[in-house]
């Protein structure tokens, strides 16, 4: 009977993992005390909810750090460059989107 009772109590760990963790973190109270004076009014004195949204901001902007790394390594790699150099010539007819294309200096001359 033991056993069919710790596995009814045990099933209810196995329905899914929770959407929340819950973490100790040990914060110096001057960092505590900068942040919170930096903070929004509505974070100031809900520190989960500051850290939460400070974690998302550094998230946002390692993503936006590593995309930017990815973007500079690809414009610099000769293969890629001369595949969009390839694309760019392929597509350059369809620039005037429909217009006539007029010439730059005449158009110039024209104004």
């Amino acid at each position: 009977m033991d056993h069919l009772l710790c596995g009814k109590r045990c099933d209810t760990k196995n329905k899914g993992s929770p959407k929340t963790i819950r973490r100790s973190v040990a914060l110096s109270r001057q960092l505590v005390a900068e942040v919170s004076a930096l903070a929004p009014p509505e974070l100031r004195q809900n520190l989960n909810r500051l850290v939460t949204v400070a974690l998302r901001e550094f998230a946002n902007q390692q993503r936006a750090r590593a995309f930017e790394e990815a973007m500079a390594q690809m414009a610099i790699d000769p293969a890629i460059r001369s595949e969009c150099a390839a694309i760019s010539r392929e597509f350059s007819i369809t620039e005037a989107d429909g217009l006539p294309v007029r010439d730059t200096q005449t158009s110039l001359k024209d104004d």
